[in-house]
């Protein structure tokens, strides 16, 4: 396989809201990629009920990676290998927090090729600090009222905290 230069990686993900641990993943992509796309799908993949608008999700992953230029945000509907011809991304960046992740990203990644051949799928694990998080425990923890600080980056929490009190 020939190396695209420079490497484009596509990260894409319902990120609601973007976590520590999602934060943790694509800056380490920076490690094998030049640039990452952090792509907020419109339309989820899983059935989940969204707290965030697709574009409120766009701004606070924007506002988490303020001044780090590889880092580009942008939400996206359709298929992920649209988007990666669209952008030039020939990786997917996927985090994998436990064994129960990987059938289901397994299954994606391997569609993918299917339906792309030149896009390889790169899973991640996130640091072991990390590694636990999840957006819908933390929304889950936040509407109960408890501190999630730990978990979440300050606009995000900021956002979590007016979020709750509306």
């Amino acid at each position: 396989m020939n190396r695209p230069n420079p490497v484009v990686a596509l990260y894409p993900g319902s990120f609601d809201p973007i976590t520590r641990g999602h934060e943790d993943i694509a800056r380490r992509a920076l490690r094998v990629a030049d640039r990452v796309i952090v792509a907020v799908a419109q339309t989820s993949t899983h059935m989940k009920e969204g707290l965030f608008e697709v574009q409120d999700r766009v701004d606070l992953i924007r506002a988490v990676f303020e001044g780090e230029s590889q880092i580009e945000v942008m939400s996206f509907t359709g298929l992920l290998v649209d988007l990666a011809r669209d952008k030039g991304a020939h990786l997917v960046i996927r985090g994998l927090r436990a064994v129960s992740d990987f059938e289901y990203e397994l299954q994606m990644a391997q569609m993918n090729q299917e339906l792309n051949s030149a896009l390889e799928t790169l899973f991640l694990v996130p640091e072991v600090s990390n590694s636990f998080i999840s957006s819908s425990l933390v929304r889950q923890v936040a509407a109960l009222g408890g501190d999630v600080s730990a978990f979440v980056s300050t606009p995000v929490l900021d956002r979590l905290t007016a979020k709750f009190r509306e």
